[in-house]
């Protein structure tokens, strides 16, 4: 189905997901009619981008709040007098960066963040360019044996490993102390989307560590499989960033990766993540008979 857009124009961006915005300045205010637009975008591609916005923090978090309530992340530094936005940073000389493996964001909360709004205020010479995958079209490409049997399962989401003690990001100035702020959650393993109500899969490589009832041995090789599955090529996009730039992506519909391909060079990005709802299962052919 294509959308008859009235008052933003919409660009895709690769055949799985991902589109484009132009006619948007945000700083300049968005009508009730062009965010409207906007929300059937985002549903209908799972991540979109912006271009050449100037805006203040104060505009970020506007804008951010017409989406839904802002949900503050306690396991990254906030901006100096806006607790609200998330830094993610990485100094010319950090080794790693944030975001470097295929992930979601928040799949470790009882009810999921709905998606983020990422903003460019620092970008290497080259380099640093974010992908994202769509968990519709990982999905869609599964058997319909494994389908079925995903289905009827739920996935245990974690953050000890990640932030807890002796997890990964321990001794790493860009993220606060986080012992108090472990957190796991049990989501189903396919999901109906809550806006476009379409079944994707939710899993998720840094966070998901068994499925509900199995032991952790028993779940990564299966696990193994779906993230892997999960990134395939042709269900990606990618964005080149530039100073001013805007992604708003979907948690529960796209994975995402920031590339670290810009050693000696700095990398500076304001993000804001609004709160979604809970997940509920996708139907199955069995419950639709």
């Amino acid at each position: 189905m294509t959308t008859a857009w009235q008052t933003i124009e919409v660009h895709p961006v690769s055949a799985a997901l991902g589109a484009e915005i132009s006619g948007v300045n945000i700083a300049g205010g968005v009508s009730e009619q062009q965010f409207a637009e906007l929300r059937q975008a985002f549903a209908e591609y799972g991540v979109i981008f912006f271009r050449d916005q100037s805006i203040s923090p104060e505009q970020h978090l506007a804008f951010a709040e017409r989406w839904g309530e802002i949900n503050v992340n306690r396991f990254f530094n906030a901006v100096d007098g806006y607790p609200q936005i998330a830094e993610v940073r990485k100094e010319p000389e950090h080794k790693t960066n944030v975001g470097a493996n295929w992930h979601t964001d928040h799949s470790y909360d009882q009810i999921p963040a709905m998606g983020s709004l990422l903003y460019a205020r620092e970008v290497p010479s080259s380099g640093g360019d974010t992908l994202f995958a769509s968990m519709y079209a990982a999905h869609d490409a599964l058997s319909g044996g494994l389908r079925e049997t995903l289905s009827h399962l739920r996935a245990v989401h974690s953050t000890q490993h990640v932030f807890g003690e002796g997890g990964y990001t321990n001794h790493d100035e860009r993220y606060p102390s986080t012992d108090a702020t472990v957190k796991e959650a049990t989501h189903p393993v396919i999901i109906r989307h809550p806006l476009s109500a379409r079944p994707a899969l939710y899993v998720n490589g840094n966070f998901t560590v068994q499925f509900e009832g199995w032991s952790r041995d028993e779940s990564r090789p299966l696990l193994d499989f779906l993230c892997q599955h999960a990134c395939r090529d042709e269900f990606t996009c990618r964005f080149q960033w530039q100073v001013g730039s805007m992604a708003i992506w979907d948690n529960r519909a796209t994975h995402h990766r920031a590339l670290n391909d810009y050693p000696g060079e700095r990398r500076v990005m304001h993000r804001v993540t609004v709160a979604g709802e809970a997940l509920l299962p996708a139907l199955t052919a069995a419950t639709k008979r």
